[in-house]
């Protein structure tokens, strides 16, 4: 037994140095609101309307378009209806999953920070970091945003697993919020 878990062992050493590739990973640092907001060219508050997987260039993998519906914007304006690429999706048998990516389906009531690189279509910033859904709080039904904000005054936060801050904030307190975030922008709020 020892001999046989010691050659394989040795085996995935030798294999893992021979690989022809480099070791690739990913390291997502959190942002905070004000550098969210900042790095948005539009903030949106709405409901998605569609979602729709397909292929990537060279059919590598799945990204979704996915529809939103506009009931206002916290920053900048896309129009009524904003459709916003997200990498992952399911097409068939085949599924993509992006670590870190939301996932969106019909009806979710959703804020999202969108950003564009030219004519292209936009994209939500920081992957799920510039994604937050609208729920309805259990047994009161009010409206609330998770997860909640990191404080947008601080350059960085330690995230603490069940830390109460990290809970829901009430929809109208996280729009007031980001609202005043923007408005303290250097930009004032102007797309960038």
């Amino acid at each position: 037994m020892w001999r046989m878990s010691h050659a394989v062992m040795v085996l995935v050493v030798v294999q893992g140095m021979l690989w022809p590739g480099p070791a690739v990973g990913s390291l997502i640092i959190p942002a905070t609101l004000a550098e969210l907001a900042d790095e948005a060219r539009a903030i949106v508050h709405g409901r998605v309307t569609a979602v729709r997987p397909q292929w990537t260039a060279g059919r590598r993998g799945i990204e979704s378009l996915v529809t939103v519906a506009a009931s206002g914007y916290l920053k900048g304006n896309l129009g009524p209806t904003v459709t916003v690429r997200t990498p992952g999706g399911t097409l068939g048998a085949y599924r993509t999953v992006v670590v870190g990516a939301p996932v969106f389906r019909e009806g979710d009531e959703v804020v999202l920070f969108l950003a564009t690189h030219g004519p292209s279509i936009p994209f939500i910033l920081g992957l799920g970091q510039g994604a937050y859904r609208v729920v309805r709080q259990p047994g009161t039904g009010r409206r609330v945003v998770k997860p909640a904000l990191f404080d947008a005054t601080a350059a960085a936060q330690r995230l603490v697993r069940g830390d109460p801050g990290r809970g829901s904030v009430p929809l109208q307190e996280f729009s007031d919020r980001l609202r005043q975030v923007v408005a303290d922008l250097p930009s004032g709020g102007r797309q960038p």
